[in-house]
């Protein structure tokens, strides 16, 4: 039976991912300072991304994200495992993007990937210290764009 305080790190944990997809999709990339640590290390390489310290994730995301007139994160099969103030998760991410056509228009592409994280409870709550993506699948990213993130 878990705890009152297990249950309350978990749903915290839970709040956590949450705010990190709502700062995504919303764009409110300022709002990252309460999902991660100032040091935390993050690495979105495998769907084409960059790796770095957080600092330069965040500098970094407007820009790449601002081809994509629309995109947006559903989460789900969220798995922690804690261990007093250090946790780590595993999380699955359905991930849909607009994506401009060569026509004038736009297409849809689906990206599918798993967030392998690490967390530390600090003074103001608990927050992400590492994200990796694990790719899972693509469907109908255009192959200018593999080619673009060297996925092929």
């Amino acid at each position: 039976m878990l705890t009152i305080e297990q249950i309350s790190d978990r749903l915290e944990l839970q709040q956590l991912v949450t705010d990190y997809v709502y700062a995504i999709d919303t764009r409110a990339f300022d709002t990252l300072d309460r999902v991660f640590t100032p040091d935390a290390h993050i690495d979105y390489t495998a769907m084409g991304g960059i790796a770095g310290p957080y600092p330069k994730i965040k500098a970094w995301l407007p820009d790449a994200l601002k081809h994509f007139p629309a995109y947006m994160h559903f989460i789900g099969n969220l798995s922690f495992e804690i261990n007093g103030d250090v946790a780590t998760g595993q999380i699955a991410c359905f991930n849909p993007m607009v994506i401009p056509n060569a026509a004038g228009g736009t297409d849809a592409m689906f990206l599918g990937l798993w967030y392998h994280d690490r967390y530390a409870r600090t003074k103001d709550g608990w927050r992400i210290a590492e994200r990796v993506e694990k790719k899972c699948y693509d469907f109908n990213m255009p192959e200018w764009m593999k080619k673009a993130l060297k996925l092929t």
